[in-house]
C-alpha cells in the first residue's frame, strides 16, 4: 500500500473543511509500549507522507496549504487512547491518521465523531470500528471477518491444512482474527 492513501483518505474525507493556510493533522499510535516500534513506523510514514505532500503543494479549495503533523502516544492503551484523542480534539486538528490497533481506536473514534473529526485507521481491524455508525471513522485495510475468513479459507484450500491449532494473544485483535480464522477453517472443512 502507498504510504499516502491513509493521508489522502483522510484529506478527501476532510473536504469539508475550509481552507486555511495550516490544516492540522493528528497521527495517534503506541509509541511507548512493547508494540512501539509499529507505532513509530505508522508516524514516520505519516511525516513523510505530509513531507511530499507539502513539496508537492496541496490546495483544498482552491487555496494552497500547508499540512502540518501533531503526533500522540497512546501506549496501545484504551484510556491513554482517548487522552489523546481529546487531545488533539482540543488543538482543532483537521483529520486523524491512527490510532494503530483496534482496542485504542474504538474508543477514540467516538471523540473524534462527537468533535465531527475525520480519522482514517491505516491498521485498526475490528469490524466494530466501523460499524459504529460514525460517518468520520475510516479504515484502509480489511476487518477481522473478511481477513481471518479469508486465511482460514486459505489455510485449508491451498495448504491443504485438516487439523489447525488456533491460539491468540487475547487482544482486540488477536481475539477477533482468531474467532474468523476459526470460522474461515471450519467453512472451508477443516
Amino acid at each position: 500500500m502507498n504510504k499516502l492513501t491513509p493521508l489522502l483518505a483522510l484529506l478527501l474525507a476532510a473536504g469539508a473543511v475550509h481552507a486555511q493556510d495550516i490544516v492540522r493533522i493528528g497521527h495517534v499510535g503506541p509509541t511507548s509500549s512493547a508494540i512501539a516500534h509499529l507505532g513509530k513506523d505508522n508516524e514516520n510514514g505519516a511525516r513523510l507522507a505530509i513531507e511530499e505532500l507539502n513539496a508537492k503543494g496541496v490546495t483544498i479549495g482552491g487555496k494552497k496549504v500547508k499540512l502540518e503533523l501533531l503526533a500522540e502516544d497512546d501506549a496501545g492503551d484504551p484510556k491513554q487512547g482517548t487522552a489523546a484523542a481529546q487531545k488533539l480534539v482540543d488543538a482543532r486538528v483537521h483529520g486523524v491518521v491512527g490510532h494503530l490497533n483496534s482496542g485504542t481506536s474504538i474508543p477514540a473514534s467516538k471523540v473524534y465523531s462527537d468533535a465531527g473529526i475525520p480519522q482514517v485507521s491505516p491498521s485498526a481491524t475490528n469490524p466494530q470500528f466501523t460499524r459504529q455508525g460514525f460517518k468520520t471513522t475510516f479504515r484502509v485495510v480489511a476487518d477481522d471477518v473478511h481477513l481471518g475468513g479469508t486465511l482460514g479459507k486459505y489455510a485449508v484450500r491451498t495448504l491443504q491444512g485438516q487439523s489447525i491449532a488456533v491460539i491468540d494473544d487475547r487482544t482486540a485483535y488477536g481475539m477477533g482474527v482468531a474467532n474468523e480464522f476459526e470460522k474461515g477453517v471450519k467453512a472451508a472443512g477443516g
